[in-house]
């Protein structure tokens, strides 16, 4: 997840012998081509600056997001999900802690990026936790059409990317990239093809990703609305998700942000999911409108 949407994304990395469309030919599976902002190919080394740029930032210091999830079908009755996330940099690499407030499944989610990384969830009642595979990444969480994918985003940190330049989104300019999944994401998850993100030219921060299907066509759009600025650093307040199939909607939402605290490690591991959560002052939050 980029600074907004999660905590911090894994440091910069080598980019520019990455950034490559690959050969087309060799693909067994649909590959959409990139679809470049102006005649012929953007700097390659420039997009790989920007995208190493893009990673390194994020949260500074441990905090605690309090949000809600706020389920819009096409057809049928809304409801809302809410919960706390708790984001932190532990052995060089981001961890997110969330736990949800109803009795729902999961009733907890932990990421991990780098090595050791990986998403775990935790039911409520079974005694540990269960390390999620690359088909479960892409199951709605707790009744929603967001899923571990969606929230960890790791497309920001596949290897094959391609810059395609820079575009207008939303009367802003904006920096466009393809990524192509890696095999083991390819293999599970054959309908996905590609994810085209876009990064604000000013502030390069995400501000849209959309999931690419079989046939090159949109089938998920990630937006990001509205930021909130809290004590000098900004905050991701409102991000829709919407499946364009179906064109349900699920709308996260942050109501209150403690940043500058600082959590107890133990928190961050997985067999510490069916542990209660720690708790929080209330006077440390301050609350979004």
């Amino acid at each position: 997840m980029n600074r907004f949407l999660a905590p911090r994304i894994a440091a910069a990395l080598v980019l520019a012998s990455t950034f490559f469309a690959g050969d087309i030919a060799a693909q067994s599976r649909f590959r959409p081509s990139p679809n470049y902002a102006e005649a012929g190919e953007p700097d390659k080394a420039e997009g790989a600056r920007m995208l190493a740029e893009f990673r390194s930032l994020g949260i500074a210091g441990d905090y605690a997001l309090d949000f809600d999830l706020r389920v819009m079908p096409r057809r049928g009755h809304e409801r809302t999900v809410s919960g706390r996330m708790f984001g932190a940099r532990e052995g060089g690499s981001d961890v997110t802690l969330v736990r949800f407030n109803a009795d729902i499944q999961p009733r907890a989610l932990l990421f991990r990026k780098g090595p050791d990384g990986g998403v775990w969830s935790h039911d409520g009642s079974a005694p540990e936790a269960h390390k999620l595979d690359e088909a479960e990444m892409f199951e709605p969480i707790a009744g929603t059409n967001l899923t571990a994918f969606d929230l960890t985003m790791p497309f920001l940190a596949w290897s094959d990317i391609v810059y395609e330049g820079v575009t207008n989104l939303r009367g802003r300019p904006a920096q466009r990239f393809i990524a192509y999944p890696p095999e083991a994401v390819a293999a599970a998850h054959p309908e996905l093809s590609g994810v085209r993100f876009h990064l604000d030219a000013q502030f390069n921060a995400l501000v849209q990703a959309e999931l690419i299907g079989p046939g090159g066509e949109p089938v998920k759009t990630i937006t990001v609305l509205e930021l909130k600025r809290t004590r000098d650093q900004w905050v991701v307040k409102t991000i829709d998700v919407r499946n364009d199939s179906t064109r349900d909607k699920t709308r996260f939402r942050v109501t209150a942000a403690a940043l500058g605290i600082s959590h107890p490690r133990a928190i961050f591991q997985p067999a510490h999911l069916p542990i209660a959560p720690i708790e929080i002052p209330t006077e440390q939050f301050e609350k979004f409108r």
